[in-house]
């Protein structure tokens, strides 16, 4: 069972001034999820390399049981230091792909060329795609083997526009990910601001949000 992990290179948060990146927890819960199931876990990133970590997910308040383990856990660190290039993946040798979120990928993920190929690919052979939180704005310009967006006529989830609003950058980030699921074409729907949320739709999982990324990637492992 070969898992892709794939997170955003993108490190600033618009013209704000501030930094953003991935959201730690929503890395380390599916990380450990598919782990401890025994998946072989290959991380990628558009550049490579260390991928950037936004700094308010590694803020004490928002640690878990994961993200502890993950600051303990020297091959876990030394993995997500050395990402493989985006550009060198072939989406041949994986069984599942999975996005965590953060704000990071709304700016290069989901307009970046080999993840589209790669979603594209996974999509057209059935195997299973999870994204959780900011992360399905992967799927902006992603098309099914039909040609239309791959979310049309799905059911999705993905961070609300209340959520958004709740942390005050609506008007910073490039598109809102309620909005764009709508625009393409999916059946968006959503839980409680900040609870779980979860949905899978054939092979395609989305989570509402950070408290659901450990639910997301259990529900792309029971699809595996």
């Amino acid at each position: 069972m070969h898992v892709l992990m794939i997170l955003t290179s993108h490190d600033e948060l618009g013209d704000t001034g501030e930094k953003t990146g991935f959201w730690l927890e929503e890395f380390a819960a599916p990380y450990y999820v598919l782990k401890d199931a025994g998946a072989q876990i290959t991380l990628a990133s558009p550049k490579g390399g260390q991928p950037p970590l936004d700094p308010k997910s590694d803020s004490e308040d928002a640690q878990t049981e994961d993200t502890r383990r993950f600051k303990n856990d020297d091959d876990a660190q030394a993995a997500l230091a050395s990402t493989h290039k985006l550009s060198e993946i072939d989406p041949a040798g994986y069984d599942a792909v999975f996005y965590p979120g953060g704000h990071g990928p709304l700016w290069d993920l989901a307009h970046d060329p080999d993840s589209i190929r790669i979603i594209e690919a996974f999509a057209a052979h059935d195997r299973p795609i999870g994204a959780v939180c900011h992360a399905p704005g992967v799927f902006k310009n992603v098309k099914g083997t039909d040609g239309d967006p791959l979310v049309k006529d799905r059911k999705v989830t993905g961070f609300t526009n209340t959520e958004e609003e709740g942390v005050g950058l609506t008007d910073v980030v490039p598109f809102l990910v309620e909005d764009m699921l709508k625009e393409n074409g999916g059946h968006y729907d959503k839980g409680d601001d900040w609870a779980s949320f979860v949905l899978t739709d054939g092979k395609l999982v989305t989570g509402q949000n950070p408290a659901s990324s450990k639910e997301a990637a259990q529900a792309l492992l029971k699809l595996l």
